[in-house]
């Protein structure tokens, strides 16, 4: 926490510049999720998710201003990419997303403010924001300090986040692995109470996730999650079996702890001194 002040002292200065763009055009823009998260861990950020007050159209006049090049990731939902050089940003209009009971498609609204756009993000660790170029946090949600507890938590309750977006779920395990965080009581029982809204997202997409757990430098533990919650009845049931699973060699008294020990030498490996 402490390099915090460094890291961002640190940003690229065409960074600070598009702030200065919106700002100026009496729009507001703020470094949000991800790099703010990130920042606070010591992490050089290297992806810059944006948020504004500006529409879309509005967005991409001004990100036309700064940069080389702008497209369209997806203005419906307010996302507008932008280039200067080497350096890439993607810009999205506050949003205040409504959904249908067991529905995983949001209602999209844009929002007024910042603070609004926030709460409805997966977790409090990701719902934080440096408004630029004051550089002034907007915390509303207790990130920070969740991140300084290791606890990972929803903004709402985990019961509705997860009913908005099942993807959360695994999202959950993945930020476990990902970040070394406890997952809050809340989490973890709507983790197991909803784990088979799962079956409404798409194989790609759990899919992704169950990637970025298993290169993550705690793999354990989102497996371990995954296994306790049933999560991974719905979506790793080879590995649920194992739990069960006796070795018939009877070279190992619990099959399942001794393959979770193979996932994480395996990785001690991949980033031991001979690793990447």
């Amino acid at each position: 926490m402490a390099n915090a002040t460094r890291t961002f002292a640190a940003l690229p200065p065409a960074i600070m510049e598009l702030g200065t763009i919106f700002h100026e055009a009496g729009e507001e823009l703020a470094l949000v999720g991800g790099p703010v998260r990130d920042a606070f861990l010591g992490v050089t950020p290297h992806d810059f998710d944006m948020t504004t007050s500006a529409r879309p159209e509005r967005t991409e006049e001004l990100l036309a201003t700064w940069g080389n090049a702008t497209w369209d990731i997806g203005k419906e939902f307010g996302t507008i990419g932008g280039r200067r050089g080497d350096l890439v940003v993607e810009v999205t209009t506050y949003r205040t997303d409504e959904y249908e009971i067991g529905s995983r498609k949001p209602e999209v609204t844009f929002g007024d403010t910042l603070e609004g756009d926030l709460t409805r993000r997966d977790f409090t660790v990701n719902a934080m924001a440096m408004r630029l170029p004051q550089m002034a946090l907007v915390d509303p949600c207790g990130g920070l300090a969740d991140l300084a507890d290791g606890n990972l938590r929803t903004p709402v309750s985990a019961e509705q986040s997860f009913d908005d977006d099942p993807l959360r779920i695994m999202r959950a395990a993945r930020f476990s692995a990902q970040l070394g965080l406890d997952v809050d009581l809340d989490v973890m029982n709507a983790m197991e109470t909803m784990a088979s809204r799962l079956d409404i997202v798409s194989a790609e997409r759990i899919r992704a996730e169950l990637e970025r757990l298993i290169i993550s430098p705690y793999p354990r533990r989102g497996i371990e999650l995954m296994v306790h919650t049933g999560v991974a009845d719905i979506v790793l049931p080879e590995v649920a079996a194992l739990v069960s699973t006796v070795d018939e060699h009877k070279r190992h008294k619990d099959v399942y702890e001794h393959t979770l020990t193979v996932v994480e030498q395996a990785m001690d490996l991949e980033t031991g001194p001979d690793g990447p």
